[in-house]
Formats: structure tokens, C-alpha cells, sequence
């Protein structure tokens, strides 16, 4: 082995010693397994049964199979002196169906290992999504996420939607695997009907949420605002959950939609955060110029007419086009756009509800 394989010679003492265990254990099976043939499984299983459980971490099962490939080799050309000549044939039969045998065991071994691992980093992403979602973030919360491969992208989104019916393990393997061909860093859980996406990627992140789309259920999918890492993905995680509750009530909404346009929505809904941004956004905006303010009540009552706007108010149209170019410029809302209108409408409800003064 240390002749044919170069990683072998290189390789700490304490796994070497192990593998030397292992192929003892390889050669005794073999001579009780040709005293009795009938507990071939038994044998092959006590094999492996000397290694510890971390041993698939230290030798690949590549590895395992050109240990195993070396071994029936010297046990092949040792056949000669082992065996009379009319045993021969019948003792190189026997090394390559063992050899088989332990091929079958040392798979299974590795399989079993490959499960408990996939199975221990599902929990733990569980873990780590959850936390996220409670706003839990720590330094230990990064080092298991950089323990599921989290690379610490420059960009950061929360995606969220409805989950598939089906078992979960495989919606979250889907997930990955779409986030994987569009080279996205994913962090997933399945949170009851919900599931819940951390995307992290260096650039291009308009492009990976939609190539993520497939991995929910129909209907409404949310995206948080683009941040810089985890911390701000939890700052940020209850916004998006908030706009996925409230988006029912635009079905005519884009898919995804960001949930800074579910504000609306989400204030009606009883959303503090969303009132909140409406309110300073907007509102005290436009309530800081009484005459935009007026303008904006106007033409939103008039259903978006200028000239109606213009009778009501008692100046030229073209006052009120002056006017509404410079709500825009004051709020960063068109009126003349019907839907960043009703925002707008929202927002000056709840901003005089809050302040508790009547309409002008």
C-alpha cells in the first residue's frame, strides 16, 4: 500500500494503524468465512465492526476500494503458496467472491455513515434557519452555518413561500439542489406549510430567487431586501414572513414580490413594522407640506383624474401635474401609478389614525 498509494504513506499513524486493523480483520474473516460460507453477511458485517464510527471521515470510500483492490491483489498471488495445485482454482474463486462481499459491506458502511451525516446537518440547518427566524444570531449560529458549508456571501436575501406537501427532507434537497445549479449558497427549513429560503450569493440574486421558484408551492413568494450577511437576514426575516401573511391581499402581485411592496398589506393587516415605515415614509412626508398633502388627497379622490383634481383643488391642471411630480420627488411615490397610489392612500390613513387628526 504505501508502495502503489501516495496518500497512504502520508497518512497520520492512528488511521494507519486502524486500516492495518481492518485488513487483519479482512484476512481472518476470510478464513472463517471459507470454514463456513453460509455466514458470509455476518462475517464481512464484523470486518468494519473494529472501526470507529469518524473512520468514513478519514478514508474515502474511494480510498477503501484501492485498499481493498490491493489486498485481494497480494492475497491473489499468494494463492500459489497457500493452496495445493488442485486447490487453486478453487481458493482464487473463492478470494474474488469475498472480495465482493466486502466491496457489498464497505458500502453499506459508508451509505449508513452518508445518512447519519445528511441527517445531522438537516438538523442542524433546521437549527440555524430557525434561530434566524426568531432574530437568535450568534457567533455560534455562524459557525454552524459555516460548518453546512455557508460561505459568508457579500449578498444576502430572505426568500419565503408556501412548502410542497410532501416529506420535507426531500422539498429542503430540492431547494439545495436549485440553489446549488445556480450557484447560491441555501440555507432552508420547512416551518409547518411554510418553507423558509437564506440565499446567499455574490451577485445576480434577482436571477437565483427565480430559478428558486420551482421549490415552492403555487402561490405567493416574498423576498426580503438584499442585506450583507446573516445578522441582517434576521433583522429582516420578520418583514418577509409579515408581507407572506399580508399578500393574499394583492393577487395580482408579482412572483416573488419584495416585501417592501406588500407594505399596504401588511399595515392593514396589523403589521406595526409596516405601519411604522408608511407613516415616516409618506406621511409626516407629505403632512410636512400641507399643499402636497392636499393635492395628494385630491387626486386620489378624484380616482386619479388631473382635471377633477384641478376643479377641486381650484388651480390649473398643470399645477396639479407640477404638484404630483413633486409628491413623487417628496415620497418616492407616482400617484398616477393606481397601485403606488392605493400606498399612498394606506399610508395617509394610517398616518392621521395614528396622529389623530381629521382629513383636510
Amino acid at each position: 500500500m504505501e508502495e502503489t498509494l501516495p496518500w497512504f504513506a502520508t497518512m497520520p499513524a492512528q488511521p494507519r494503524s486502524l486500516v492495518g486493523l481492518i485488513i487483519q480483520a479482512g484476512i481472518r474473516g476470510f478464513a472463517d468465512w471459507l470454514r463456513s460460507p453460509g455466514a458470509g453477511n455476518r462475517i464481512t458485517a464484523d470486518v468494519f465492526a473494529i472501526a470507529p464510527s469518524d473512520l468514513t471521515s478519514v478514508v474515502s470510500l474511494e480510498q477503501t476500494v484501492e485498499l481493498v483492490r490491493i489486498a485481494v491483489e497480494v492475497t491473489e498471488e499468494a494463492v500459489d503458496e497457500l493452496a495445493a495445485p488442485t486447490m487453486r482454482t478453487w481458493l482464487r474463486e473463492a478470494t474474488l467472491r469475498y472480495s465482493r462481499e466486502i466491496a457489498f459491506a464497505a458500502a453499506i458502511v459508508y451509505a449508513r455513515a452518508a445518512e447519519q451525516r445528511g441527517a445531522w446537518d438537516a438538523r442542524l440547518e433546521s437549527l440555524v434557519v430557525d434561530a434566524i427566524v426568531r432574530g437568535d444570531v450568534s457567533d455560534s449560529l455562524l459557525s454552524r452555518a459555516a460548518a453546512l458549508g455557508w460561505s459568508q456571501p457579500s449578498r444576502v436575501v430572505v426568500v419565503a413561500g408556501g412548502a410542497p406537501e410532501g416529506d420535507p427532507e426531500r422539498v429542503l434537497s430540492h431547494a439545495r439542489h436549485l440553489g446549488g445549479e445556480a450557484g447560491a449558497d441555501i440555507l432552508a427549513g420547512v416551518q409547518t406549510a411554510r418553507l423558509v429560503m437564506v440565499v446567499g450569493a455574490g451577485a445576480r440574486l434577482t436571477r437565483v430567487t427565480k430559478a428558486l421558484l420551482p421549490a415552492f408551492a403555487d402561490g405567493p413568494v416574498v423576498t426580503g431586501p438584499v442585506v450583507g450577511g446573516l445578522v441582517e437576514a434576521s433583522s429582516s426575516v420578520q418583514d418577509v414572513l409579515a408581507a407572506l401573511r399580508a399578500a393574499p391581499g394583492w393577487p395580482a402581485a408579482p412572483r416573488p414580490v419584495a416585501s417592501d411592496d406588500l407594505l399596504a398589506e401588511r399595515a392593514i393587516a396589523g403589521d406595526a413594522r409596516a405601519v411604522r415605515r408608511l407613516v415616516s415614509d409618506i406621511y409626516r412626508h407629505l403632512a410636512d407640506d400641507p399643499t402636497l398633502l392636499a393635492t395628494a388627497d385630491a387626486f386620489i379622490m378624484c380616482g386619479g383624474a388631473i382635471e377633477a383634481s384641478a376643479r377641486q383643488l381650484f388651480v390649473h391642471a398643470n399645477t396639479v401635474r407640477y404638484r404630483l411630480r413633486r409628491v413623487a420627488e417628496t415620497c418616492g411615490y407616482d400617484l398616477a401609478n393606481g397601485r403606488e397610489r392605493y400606498v399612498v392612500q394606506v399610508a395617509l390613513t394610517v398616518g392621521r389614525l395614528q396622529a389623530g387628526t381629521p382629513s383636510r
